[in-house]
Parts: C-alpha cells; structure tokens; sequence
C-alpha cells in the first residue's frame, strides 16, 4: 500500500522488452534506497513493481503484459521522469488516501489553465471508471493522491498547487497526455458489496439516484 504522496522524482536509465514484457531500472536519488531489500514494493508513476536488483540509488523492476495493458509504463524511456514513492509502513503518515498501486486505467489530460498561483486540470477517463469519481472524493493520477473538485460525466477536474506541480511530474502534463488512473479502493469493493445484495433497498436506491450505481444494478 502507497499514500499518494511522492518522495521524489527519479529518472528512466535503462528499459529492455524482454519476450514480450518489460525490464526497466530506474534512477531513484532522493527515494532513500539505502534501507531497501529485493522483493520491497515502490510505486512508479502510481504502479506497484517490485525490486528485483538495487544497485546505489537505482533499482531494477519487471513490468507484466497486463499491466503494460492497463498502464502507460510502456511508453516510458531512458530519461522519462517517474513519480515515485516507497511502501508505506505502520510509522507512515497517510497524508494522502490508501493507494494500492493497482492501476485501474488510463486517463488522459483535456486541458489545464491557471487559477491564481495554482492550475485546474481537466481529466477524460473511461466510461467504465467514470462512476468511481466523485466530488471531493479522492483519485491518484500518475502515483498522486488527489481531491476531485468536480465531475461531468466522463471529465473531472482537480487542481494542482504549486508544490505539487514542481515536486511531481504533474507540471510537465498538456493536453493529450496519458495518465495512469486509481480509483478509490473504497468505492470499488463498496460497489462489489452492493451488488452482492448484501445491501438495504434503501440504500441502493439512494445510490442509485446520486448516480453511484446504475439503474440496473
């Protein structure tokens, strides 16, 4: 599990398409690499890949065909920039929301414009994830945990403050750009209880009616 909450920027050194999946090492100077093991988890732009070598400050991940599927790790080459953060422990402060890196899908940004110091982003996400975001609800973007500000069907928008702009790789988004998406852990198994039919009718109707579940549901 991840907060959503980036430690440090690293760069791409090195990825290898091996038999149809991916090698990739990545330079993680600032992570703090020093206290981690083979097998630890570190979360790359939002996917969990596991550490197969670690060498200084980099480390060595492979990358599934399912998750090259679902993921724009594949576009990714030597000198692309990756958020990345470390497995969060018990001491962790969840300053973020719960993350698992278990990437849903892929957005994709429609524009971006100043608000005071800050910058609104409008994401377009799939019409298969697009009932998991709400208003004031929460959404990791590339590994970031942020606060949806609004939706309109499959668009919603979030605004970035400066911090985050220059301490992620959220600054150098434009218009077209992919993003890997995570939708909040809560909404998926809470919408997987519901249609169980473990539910009060009562409780699915006003789901229902605030657009959570569909009418057949």
């Amino acid at each position: 599990m991840f907060t959503g909450i980036i430690q440090t920027v690293g760069k791409v050194i090195h990825q290898e398409p091996l038999g149809g999946d991916l090698r990739i090492q990545i330079d993680a100077s600032g992570l703090g690499l020093a206290g981690a093991s083979l097998g630890d988890s570190i979360a790359v732009n939002g996917v969990c890949l596991t550490a197969i070598a670690i060498d200084g400050e980099a480390f060595t991940a492979d990358v599934s065909n399912e998750t090259l599927s679902l993921t724009s790790l594949g576009d990714l080459a030597a000198g692309s920039s990756v958020n990345l953060e470390k497995a969060l422990t018990p001491a962790t402060p969840l300053g973020g929301h719960l993350v698992s890196g278990h990437v849903d899908g892929l957005g994709k940004v429609v524009r971006r414009y100043p608000e005071g110091r800050s910058e609104r982003f409008e994401f377009e996400v799939p019409t298969e994830l697009a009932r998991y975001i709400a208003a004031k609800g929460s959404v990791c973007i590339d590994g970031v945990s942020l606060t949806v500000n609004k939706v309109e069907g499959c668009v919603f928008d979030v605004n970035i403050v400066p911090h985050t702009q220059t301490h992620t790789i959220i600054g150098g988004y434009q218009a077209g750009t992919k993003v890997n998406l995570e939708v909040d852990v809560i909404a998926r198994y809470l919408e997987r209880l519901l249609l169980a039919g473990d539910a009060p009718d009562a409780l699915l109707e006003r789901l229902q009616a605030s657009g959570f579940l569909g009418r057949n549901a």
